[in-house]
């Protein structure tokens, strides 16, 4: 998909949010074509290679924090003031200590109008994903279509829309429907996730299609095998079948 930009802008004119709005609207049962690949800010975001330096990982996210601690401190500073803060620094797409303690030391509804308004909006992934981990601290339910929307992307905000949508009432059926609808690294997390909410509703589909060929099946098959019950499943189908066999005569 192609993004038209305005004669001297700096940025694509479209959302993460409305980018992935826009492939669901087609064929709202499956998932994105490529993981909604090519995302309409990739001219901006070219693939880096890893610095050979090591950094300690225990600092990932401290960068946001700072750029998070200082807005929220800021009384009347808007959201959109965030679009291109983070552009700079690395961001993680999992959960991260620092990031969610910047937002539990501001205002809760702040820090929510803030996430809502990130994931809805912004142009820049990096934002839209400072925007995720910001409602990956809350738990409000209406909050869920607008985490399902953005998680379709999943290569980059699956992991934080999971944990995002299993703080929620909610959150079973919402990680089913994610689930239904992500391919790749993006549906791990997801089904991953499914597997820690323990929904009683999702046990038939983890049975049925959690485990579809991919060689990344591997990283979850073993939780799905507890969570779906497959053992008392498996047990069950061959006592009916003993006792189909017997009856019949066989």
């Amino acid at each position: 998909m192609s993004v038209t930009t305005e004669p001297g802008s700096l940025g694509p004119q479209i959302s993460l949010f409305d980018h992935a709005l826009r492939l669901h609207r087609p064929d709202p049962g499956s998932p994105p074509p490529r993981d909604g690949e090519p995302y309409p800010d990739d001219e901006r975001h070219p693939r880096r290679r890893r610095s050979k330096t090591r950094r300690d990982r225990r600092l990932d996210g401290a960068d946001v924090a700072v750029i998070l601690d200082a807005h929220f401190g800021t009384a009347d500073a808007p959201p959109n003031e965030l679009v291109d803060a983070f552009c700079d620094v690395d961001v993680p797409i999992h959960r991260n200590e620092h990031i969610a303690a910047a937002a539990l030391r501001a205002d809760r509804q702040r820090v929510r109008k803030t996430g809502r308004w990130l994931v809805r909006h912004s142009t820049d992934r990096c934002s839209a994903t400072v925007g995720l981990a910001l409602l990956a601290t809350d738990w409000a339910d209406n909050d869920v279509p607008l985490i399902q929307t953005i998680g379709l992307l999943s290569d980059r905000f699956g992991p934080l829309a999971a944990e995002a949508l299993q703080r929620r009432r909610e959150g079973g059926q919402a990680l089913l429907w994610l689930a239904q609808r992500v391919t790749g690294w993006g549906r791990v997390y997801v089904i991953e996730a499914l597997c820690r909410h323990g929904a009683a509703a999702s046990r038939q589909w983890l049975r049925r299609h959690a485990c579809d060929g991919d060689f990344l099946n591997g990283y979850f098959a073993g939780k799905v095998a507890t969570t779906a019950h497959l053992h008392e499943a498996s047990s069950a189908a061959r006592s009916t079948m003993t006792w189909s066999i017997t009856r019949a005569g066989c």
